[in-house]
């Protein structure tokens, strides 16, 4: 017999069941290269912090300049 914990238990695994299903997808995938300078990698996105930082930048300066 279910008590008052188990319904909790449930409707808060069923939360985030439905959260993991709608979280936003990345929007960068993986391709072998470093999507900043394009240096072949094995894992990952960047092949070091400073290329995920300046790309970081770059795309926020391609945001700015698009606003009106």
């Amino acid at each position: 017999m279910c008590d008052i914990a188990d319904d909790a238990s449930d409707l808060e695994m069923l939360n985030v069941e439905i959260a993991l299903a709608n979280r936003p997808k990345t929007a960068i995938e993986f391709t072998g290269k470093c999507h900043y300078c394009e240096e072949p990698i094995s894992k990952g996105h960047y092949c070091d912090a400073g290329c995920r930082e300046d790309d970081v930048k770059r795309q926020w300066a391609l945001k700015q300049r698009c606003q009106v």
